[in-house]
C-alpha cells in the first residue's frame, strides 16, 4: 500500500517521521534560497552606472542586461515547476541552486556585455527552478494545516523583505568592491545552501505523473516570454514600437495554442482544472491584483526618494527598508487572523491597508518629513504580507501534493505577470502625469524642454546642467511635476487596491479557515536525506 505523507506522520513512518522532524530547518533551507532570489532581482539596478563605465554595452544591450532575467524566469516557471513535479522537488531545488551559484561566478566575472547577457539568463533559468520548488517543499513537509499556514507566511514574508533588501546589500558592497560584488556575494551563500539541502531537505514528487507533453514546453515558453517582452517594452519603448506588437502577437497566439492544447490532454503541463476551485482563481487573482499596484508604488517611491529627495540608493533602500521589514514581523499574524476572520477577510483587510496607506502616500510633498512617511510604509508592509502569506498557503493547500510544484509555479508567473503590467499601466499614467504637468521656464531650447519631459530624471539632470536661476526652475519644476503626478498615481492604484479588497471577499467567500485538501492514493511519501 502506498502512504500518503500525512499517513507516514500519523502512523509511524520512518521517512516522513525525519521529514516532519526537520520541517523547520526545511522552511530555513527554502527561505534563504528564495530571498537570496529576491536580493539578486533588485540588486542589479545598483551596479548599472559602474557595470556601464567597465563593460561599455550598448543603450540596447543594456536593456537585455536588465530584461533578460526576467524574461527567462517569467518564461520558464510553469515548465519548472512541472519538471519538478516529476523529477523530486529538492533534486530540482539542488540543481537550481547549484546553477545559480555557477551563473552568479560567471556574472561577477563577465568580461563584456555578451557575457553578462548570457550569464544572466542563465540566472533567470536556475531562478525558474528555485522559486516553484521552495514553496512546494515546505508544503510537503507541514502536514498540520495551522503550521503550514504559519510556515507559508514566515516564508512570504522573508521573501517579500529580501526585495529591498537588494539596495542595501548593493549600495554596501559597491561602496567598497567592485561592480561584480553584488553577484559574487551569492556563491558562498549558495554553497551553503547546497550542502544544506542535500543533507536536510527530503524529497517528494508525484509517482505517476504520466507523460511529459514536449509540445506544450516550446508552446508555453514561447507565449509567456512574448508577452512579458511585450509588456516591458511597452512600458519602456512606447506602444509604437513595431517590436511590441509582434512579440505579443506571437506571445498571445502561443498561449491560445499553449491553453487550448491543455484542455485535450489527460496530463496536461497546466492543469487548468485548478481554477475551477473559487480558492485558487480567487488567490491567483488577489496576487495579480496586489502585485499590479505594490510594484508600481516600489518604483515611484525608488524615484521619489532618489530624484526628488536627493538621496543615495543605499540611503533611498534603507528608507525603504521598514515596509518590507514589517511585512516580514507581520506574516505569522496572518495564521492568527485566519481563524479569527477567515481567509476571505484577511486578504481583503491585507488590501484595505494597503488602499489607506497608499491614499496616505498622496499626500507627501518633495519635504515631507521621513519620519511622517514611515508609519504608512510599516502599515503598507503589513498589508501586502497579508494577502501574499494567506493567497500562497490556500493555493498550495487547495492542490494535491502531487501538483504544488506546479501550482507554486502557477502562482509566481501570475505575480510576475501582474508586476509587469503594473509597470507596464500605472508606469505610463505616472509618466503622463509628469509630462502633463510639467511647466518649463520660457527660453529653454526644444532639445532640452523635449529631453526634461522624458522622465523626472532627465528633467533634473537637465536643470543641474543648466546656470543660474533658470537651471533651478527646471529641476524645481521637474520635482514638482513628479510628485504631482505621483499624487494622481497612488491615488489610481489606492482605488484598484480597495476593488480588490471587496472582490476578494466575494471570490474566496467560503473557503474554509482550515484548508487541507485529501491526499491522492498514489501520493509519494517525502523520502527523507542521508541520515548525518
Amino acid at each position: 500500500m502506498t502512504t500518503t505523507p500525512n499517513d507516514d506522520v500519523r502512523g509511524g513512518g520512518s521517512a516522513a517521521e525525519q521529514a516532519h522532524r526537520r520541517r523547520w530547518a526545511v522552511l530555513a533551507i527554502c527561505c534563504v534560497a528564495a530571498a537570496l532570489l529576491g536580493i539578486d532581482n533588485s540588486v542589479l539596478n545598483y551596479a548599472i552606472p559602474s557595470l556601464s563605465r567597465e563593460l561599455g554595452p550598448s543603450s540596447t544591450q543594456l536593456l537585455w542586461i536588465v530584461d533578460i532575467y526576467g524574461f527567462v524566469l517569467g518564461g520558464l516557471l510553469i515548465v519548472a515547476g512541472n519538471v519538478g513535479d516529476r523529477i523530486g522537488r529538492k533534486k530540482l531545488l539542488l540543481l537550481g541552486v547549484a546553477g545559480f551559484g555557477a551563473a552568479s561566478a560567471l556574472t561577477a566575472y563577465a568580461d563584456g556585455p555578451g557575457m553578462l547577457i548570457a550569464s544572466r539568463a542563465l540566472l533567470g533559468l536556475a531562478g525558474a527552478t528555485i522559486m516553484p520548488s521552495t514553496l512546494s517543499l515546505v508544503r510537503s513537509v507541514f502536514d498540520d494545516p495551522k503550521e503550514r499556514t504559519t510556515a507559508i507566511g514566515i516564508s512570504s514574508g522573508i521573501g517579500a523583505a529580501s526585495f529591498a533588501l537588494g539596495p542595501v546589500v548593493g549600495g554596501a558592497l559597491l561602496d567598497h568592491f567592485w561592480w561584480g560584488s553584488v553577484f559574487l556575494i551569492n556563491v558562498p551563500v549558495m554553497a551553503a545552501v547546497l550542502v544544506a539541502g542535500a543533507v536536510l531537505l527530503p524529497e517528494s514528487r508525484n509517482p505517476h505523473p504520466g507523460r511529459l507533453d514536449w509540445p506544450s514546453v516550446p508552446l508555453s515558453i514561447a507565449g509567456l516570454f512574448g508577452v512579458i517582452y511585450a509588456i516591458k517594452a511597452a512600458a519602456r519603448d512606447g506602444v509604437d514600437d513595431h517590436a511590441v506588437w509582434i512579440s505579443a502577437a506571437v506571445g498571445l497566439a502561443a498561449l491560445v495554442l499553449f491553453l487550448r492544447r491543455q484542455t485535450t490532454l489527460a496530463e496536461p503541463l497546466l492543469d487548468l482544472r485548478f481554477f475551477r476551485n473559487p480558492a485558487f482563481a480567487g488567490a491567483v487573482g488577489s496576487n495579480v491584483v496586489t502585485l499590479f499596484t505594490a510594484t508600481t508604488l516600489s518604483l515611484g517611491f525608488s524615484l521619489y526618494f532618489q530624484v526628488v529627495r536627493g538621496w543615495s540608493p543605499l540611503t533611498a533602500g534603507l528608507a525603504l527598508l521598514p515596509g518590507p521589514l514589517s511585512a516580514a514581523f507581520a506574516a505569522p499574524l496572518s495564521a492568527l487572523l485566519i481563524p479569527r476572520i477567515g481567509r476571505a477577510r484577511t486578504v481583503s483587510f491585507g488590501l484595505l491597508l494597503m488602499a489607506l496607506s497608499t491614499a496616505a502616500f498622496g499626500l507627501i510633498s518633495a519635504d515631507t518629513s521621513y519620519w511622517l512617511l514611515l508609519p504608512a510604509l510599516v502599515v503598507n508592509g503589513a498589508g501586502l504580507i497579508f494577502v501574499f502569506s494567506v493567497t500562497a498557503d490556500t493555493l498550495l493547500a487547495s492542490v494535491p501534493r502531487t501538483k504544488t510544484g506546479t501550482a507554486a509555479a502557477i502562482s509566481e508567473t501570475a505575480m510576475e505577470l501582474g508586476g509587469a503590467l503594473g509597470i507596464a499601466i500605472l508606469g505610463s499614467v505616472l509618466s503622463a502625469f509628469y509630462r502633463n504637468g510639467l511647466t518649463l521656464p520660457a527660453g529653454l531650447s526644444p532639445d532640452r524642454a523635449a529631453t526634461a519631459r522624458e522622465s523626472v530624471t532627465s528633467g533634473v539632470e537637465t536643470g543641474a546642467a543648466l546656470p543660474g536661476a533658470t537651471g533651478r526652475q527646471v529641476v524645481a519644476a521637474a520635482k514638482s511635476a513628479f510628485t504631482d503626478g505621483l499624487h494622481g498615481t497612488l491615488y489610481i492604484a489606492a482605488a484598484l487596491m480597495l476593488a480588490g479588497a471587496v472582490a476578494a471577499l466575494f471570490a474566496l467567500r467560503g473557503v474554509p479557515a482550515v484548508l487541507d485538501v485529501p491526499e491522492a492514493p498514489a501520493e509519494q511519501a517525502p523520502q527523507p536525506a542521508p541520515a548525518v
